[in-house]
């Protein structure tokens, strides 16, 4: 929940249009400086100013429809104040494409028409019960 005084400036500073796209997708009205784009699209920002502790960094969804599997691992880290380097600037996270990462993302299909069922070939161990009701 943020006041009138801080909604009234962080609009002054990010323009009636990003006010209104966060109002919509964020909730609430931020403004940081921008630390980097992931290969996503994603933006990632950050101020350590104004904000609340543990909520001065956020990220900005390129997808309208966002779900929290398509930030990477590193950026995730960040985020969540694990490392204190975004991946940008962290050695380790700069390798880039692994092997077996997929260069695009797959969206995560839990709980949708397209999610992994298993087939199963084992006979059910419980049948379910038919009730027969006697004629009248």
């Amino acid at each position: 929940m943020s006041t009138i005084l801080r909604t009234v400036r962080n609009l002054w500073r990010v323009g009636f249009k990003e006010y209104g796209h966060q109002m919509q997708y964020i909730g609430d009205t931020k403004a940081g400086t921008l630390i980097a784009t992931d290969r996503y699209g994603n933006k990632y920002y950050e101020n350590l100013e104004e904000e609340l502790p543990l909520r001065t960094r956020w990220v900005d969804y390129k997808q309208k429809e966002y779900d929290a599997s398509q930030i990477d691992a590193g950026w995730h880290a960040w985020l969540a104040y694990m490392v204190d380097k975004p991946p940008t600037q962290d050695a380790i996270m700069q390798t880039g494409v692994r092997p077996w990462e997929l260069p695009e993302h797959r969206v995560n299909m839990t709980l949708s028409r397209g999610a992994y069922r298993p087939y199963s070939t084992v006979r059910p161990k419980y049948s379910a019960w038919v009730p027969v009701a006697a004629p009248r």
